[in-house]
Formats: structure tokens, C-alpha cells, sequence
């Protein structure tokens, strides 16, 4: 299979869809892998690394996606590169087509069969794309909330960890998922008060039993969170409902009632966001006002360090890069559910259930026995 990884195109985003060490596999077994120059660079991998691995370097990027038969990237495609998408083409990234109804338009209208890391999906219900992404945003939404902590950025100059005879940070993390997790795990490894609010009880004993009873616990209501967040310091927001809208669990209300210069960070922006008043921002200006606290909502922080984000990503996202590049996409989804599972648009008609939800249109099935998509219902 012809299979090309373009440069990235969103702002700071440094990552790229494969390593060398991917490019060095597929090459192997007989697939012909073509990067676009310098695609690798802001992660640490040169054009001859790449070139070394096998594969084919060009300079032009519509010549890089024309001659593709599978794209692979880290994020969804961007306005400038919609003109190139076709029927015959298949594109495999993240693309949260729940808050971007646009792109969703254009892949039904073009269509192309788009392939999307977040819903690819174990028979547990794990989510092994998503998940190295959502350790690195995890971690990484606690450095830059202890940052924003600091006065001179408009922070209520609170340090994390305190020191003694001080209070340390109060910090509440709504979501006990992977990113939850881990941003609980960091908040309380630099010293800070650090409470979780999930809904499941099992998720809650699991964070206690880790954490050897440093990190709090609550089960999530509307009224917990309110109690919680007029407390805290900072409020990471880390809820997913895969393939769907994220809820907005923090209000406006709620965020009126803040202690002034608190912090939250929504890591669920790419998914709308789970905190009233959350819109997308970037990495050149990631931060906004509203009353007097200061929201961090960028949609790729894993692209802040690239290096480690793309050897992550490549870690579990090639075999299945591998089963759709020997097999075709539409034979690999027979073949493996956790691949079926991530198709959202497949002939014009969005096969996910989360997606076709979010967008309030039809949803189709994906039907094995012919490869055809056909109407299943409303959602």
C-alpha cells in the first residue's frame, strides 16, 4: 500500500504520525512509505533518518497526498488540505469529529473513509490510541496549571507543593480516566491536595488503592463538583465519552464562585470541552479570562513535547497501521472489530454512534459480510 505522512499543519503541532522505527517496519513488508520534508524535525527525527529507514522524501505536499492510498496523521486534516481528499483515499488520525462538524462534512461529502485513533476500541472498552495521548495531556495539564498558578501570570501565586508551614494547592480533577489519573497522580507527586471525582466506584477505589490514599476521592454530582471546584486552586477537567460531545459539568455559576486567579484546564477541548465558557485555544495564546479565573483550553497539548508524544503514538497506533496497510481498510475492519469501531465516516455516512449522536445525523452500520454501509437508524 502507498502510505504517506504529511507535515503537520495545526498550530505547534510538532508531532508526527510516525517515527523512523514505523517507517522502517512498513517499508519491510513491501509498503511504500512517503514523509513529507521536514515532518519529523520538531521531534527530533531528520529527513535522512527517515530516508535511511526507506522511506521516499518529497518536498510537495499535494503530490505527497495524491499518490496516497492511506494518510496517516497525528490531527485531523485541515481546511488547507480538505482539497485533497477523494473516495479512494483513507485517512487515519485524530479527528474528534464531534466538535468539528465542518470536517465531518466534508469527509461525508468527499467520500473519503476516515479512520479515527480516539474510537478505536478494545471488547474491555479501552481505548489504546487514545490513551498514551491522554497520560502525556495528563501529566502535561498540571505542569501548565502550576504555571498559570504563578502571579506573574495572572496565577493567585500559589505554589504546588506549598512548602512547610504553608497550604499546598488545592487541586480537583474531574474524570478518573487515563488522563484524570494521571493528572491526579503528578498534582500529588509535587505535593498538592488533590481530590478525583468520577462516577464509577470502581474507578475511585482503584485511584485510593494506587495512590496509597493520597489522592481524595468523590463520587461526581453536580453538587460535589460545585462544593469542590469553589475550593480549588486549580480544576482539571478530563472527561470523555468516546466519540461524543464531552457533558459541561462546571458552570458558569460555578466558575462566578471560584477563588480569584484559579486555574482550569480542560483536557477535553478537542471534544467541545466539559467546562461552560471552554473554547479552543493554542499554543501561542492558550489562555483566556472569565470573571476572575483563567482558562488553559489548547487542543494539542501532547504536541508541546513532541518527542516524547510521537514515540508514544507510534507504540500502539502501528499495528494497527500495519493490519489496515496489508488488508485494504475495509477488509481489516472484518478482520478486527477494535478497527471497525474506529471507522466515522466510511461512503459518504458516519458509521459511529458517539459521532453520529454529536452531530445529530443518521447513524449507519458497518456491514462485515459486504463492506457496504447501511442505514441502522437515528441516534
Amino acid at each position: 500500500m502507498r502510505i504517506s505522512v504529511p507535515k503537520e499543519l495545526k498550530n505547534h503541532e510538532d508531532r508526527v504520525a510516525l517515527t523512523p522505527a514505523g517507517v522502517h517496519d512498513l517499508a519491510g513488508a513491501g509498503h511504500q512509505v512517503t514523509v513529507e520534508s521536514g515532518a519529523g524535525v520538531e521531534s527530533g527525527f531528520t529527513d535522512a533518518t527517515y530516508e535511511a529507514a526507506g522511506a521516499k522524501i518529497v518536498e510537495n505536499q499535494g503530490a505527497l497526498w495524491e499518490e496516497a492510498e492511506l494518510v496517516v496523521k497525528v490531527k485531523e486534516p485541515t481546511p488547507a488540505e480538505y482539497q485533497f481528499l477523494r473516495p479512494d483515499l483513507t485517512v487515519f488520525a485524530y479527528l474528534h469529529l464531534a466538535a468539528d462538524p465542518e470536517l465531518a462534512r466534508v469527509l461525508m461529502e468527499s467520500r473519503t473513509t476516515a479512520i479515527s485513533y480516539e474510537t478505536v476500541e478494545t471488547d474491555s472498552g479501552e481505548l489504546p490510541l487514545l490513551a498514551p495521548m491522554s497520560e502525556v495531556a495528563g501529566r502535561l495539564g498540571v505542569q501548565v496549571g502550576a504555571y498559570h498558578l504563578m502571579k506573574p501570570v495572572g496565577g493567585p501565586g500559589v505554589l504546588m507543593g506549598g512548602v512547610p508551614g504553608t497550604p499546598p494547592a488545592k487541586v480537583v480533577v474531574i474524570g478518573g480516566g487515563v488522563a484524570g489519573t494521571g493528572a491526579a497522580m503528578t498534582a500529588a507527586g509535587m505535593g498538592a491536595d488533590v481530590t478525583v471525582l468520577d462516577i464509577s466506584v470502581p474507578r475511585l477505589r482503584a485511584i485510593a488503592q494506587e495512590s496509597n490514599g493520597r489522592i481524595r476521592t468523590a463520587f461526581s454530582s453536580h453538587f460535589e463538583i460545585a462544593e469542590l471546584v469553589s475550593q480549588a486552586d486549580l480544576v482539571i477537567g478530563s472527561v470523555l465519552v468516546p466519540g461524543d460531545s464531552a457533558p459541561k459539568l462546571v458552570t458558569d455559576a460555578m466558575i462566578a464562585g471560584m477563588k480569584p486567579g484559579s486555574v482550569l484546564v480542560d483536557i477535553a477541548i478537542d471534544q467541545g470541552g466539559c467546562f461552560e465558557h471552554s473554547h479552543p485555544t493554542t499554543h501561542d495564546d492558550p489562555v483566556f479570562k472569565v470573571h476572575d479565573t483563567l482558562f488553559y483550553c489548547v487542543g494539542n497539548m501532547p504536541g508541546a513535547v513532541p518527542r516524547t508524544s510521537t514515540i508514544a503514538l507510534t507504540n500502539v497506533s502501528l499495528p494497527y497501521i500495519r493490519q489496515i496497510a496489508n488488508n485494504g481498510p475495509v477488509d481489516a475492519a472484518r478482520r478486527n472489530p477494535e478497527i471497525q469501531r474506529g471507522f466515522n465516516v466510511f461512503d459518504g455516512k458516519v458509521t459511529h454512534r458517539g459521532v453520529a449522536k454529536a452531530l445529530g445525523v443518521k447513524l449507519y452500520g458497518f456491514q462485515e459480510a459486504t463492506g457496504t454501509a447501511y442505514l441502522e437508524g437515528n441516534v
